[in-house]
């Protein structure tokens, strides 16, 4: 990575893209970090395709992110992600969601779901980890949980610690009650570890 960290975070409206963002931000910001960041949400609805750029280093300019120069793409919807991959720097990264939710311009009719949103980002050259955060959640019981098991995944992937993560997420949700935070301490426990599990079995199949 350069002194400046780009990061997209890609998804569907209600899977709490901005939100994730805005954590992320809230560690940069924690760190010391110059943060700038910028969203846009289609559809200007729930169910609207959202995509958030976020750039944190010494000295940060602009929030917008350049094709070509992202360091992660986070796609919380694979086909989002799959349709960003172009912004994604050689060697950066793609950690996908598995979790199928149709985006409102498949149902537009303006292009079909792609039969394997991986396997085309992965064909493309880039480094795809993917797993189902939104299985994971619903096994939590709470869909919404999702974000916080995307944040999970991606801890690993960062300038500063999962565990500088870790707290701004409980931050975020110290004024809920206590089952609430500890649901989301598991959900970010939860992805990390899905990451890691992905992460070994895309090494093992490409060195077969």
């Amino acid at each position: 990575m350069s002194e400046t960290t780009n990061i997209l975070v890609v998804g569907i409206g209600g899977q709490g893209v901005m939100t994730a963002t805005e954590i992320l931000a809230a560690a940069a910001i924690a760190l010391g970090h110059d943060v700038k960041k910028t969203e846009v949400a289609g559809m200007a609805q729930r169910g609207g395709v959202v995509s958030s750029h976020l750039r944190f280093g010494p000295r940060v300019l602009s929030p917008q992110i350049t094709p070509g120069s992202a360091d992660v793409l986070l796609g919380f919807e694979a086909s989002e992600g799959m349709r960003w991959q172009h912004m994604l720097r050689p060697g950066g990264l793609a950690l996908m969601n598995t979790g199928r939710l149709v985006p409102p311009v498949v149902d537009l009719g303006l292009y079909d779901y792609p039969a394997d949103p991986v396997e085309s980002v992965r064909a493309a050259g880039t480094r795809a980890v993917a797993f189902d955060a939104t299985a994971i959640a619903k096994e939590l019981g709470d869909i919404r949980l999702g974000n916080t098991v995307m944040l999970g995944a991606i801890s690993d992937h960062l300038p500063f610690s999962p565990e500088i993560l870790e707290r701004c997420i409980l931050k975020r949700f110290a004024s809920k009650k206590p089952e609430i935070v500890e649901l989301n301490r598991r959900a970010f426990a939860a992805g990390r570890a899905a990451a890691e599990e992905a992460e070994r079995a895309e090494v093992a199949e490409a060195a077969e």
